[in-house]
């Protein structure tokens, strides 16, 4: 049996750049009564500046969890990836690679890059939501997330 959710609101990034897979996303974790603050950015230059609080993301919150699409505007998620884990005042923070993607070299390529799971988004709707609440039960009703301090 799965202990109780965290008890401390759980702050989560969402990047992703397709409306409907924001919009499931948050169905999901609406379903799954996560208690969270979900932030949504859609490209990877905005996630970016979210992380390190920058414009007007100033008082932008440190995320708990990250979901991460890979295929992204601007930026692309494997390049945030990769920027995340190597920026000592980042890389605690756990990476939940969400994407239409399964490629075995971008499954590879992810986990070299230090992401803490590589999640393939199914394309049915009721596949979907299964899938966010099995995330949910992992990341944020078993896992122990690392909390900034301050």
């Amino acid at each position: 049996m799965l202990e109780s959710k965290q008890a401390k609101l759980v702050t989560i990034l969402l990047v992703e750049d397709n409306p409907a897979d924001a919009e499931l996303t948050q169905e999901g974790l609406k379903r799954a009564k996560v208690l969270n603050r979900l932030h949504l950015v859609e490209d990877g230059e905005e996630a970016m500046a979210f992380l390190h609080r920058e414009g007007r993301y100033a008082d932008a919150p440190r995320p708990d969890l990250v979901f991460l699409d890979l295929n992204l505007p601007k930026i692309d998620g494997r390049e945030v990836l990769s920027m995340v884990k190597a920026d000592p005042e980042l890389e605690h923070i756990p990476i939940v690679v969400l994407t239409s993607s399964d490629a075995d070299v971008d499954v590879m390529r992810a986990y070299k890059a230090k992401a803490n799971c590589y999640v393939k988004k199914p394309v049915l709707f009721q596949e979907f939501l299964a899938t966010i609440k099995v995330i949910d039960d992992f990341w944020l009703s078993v896992v122990k997330l690392p909390h900034d301090p301050a």
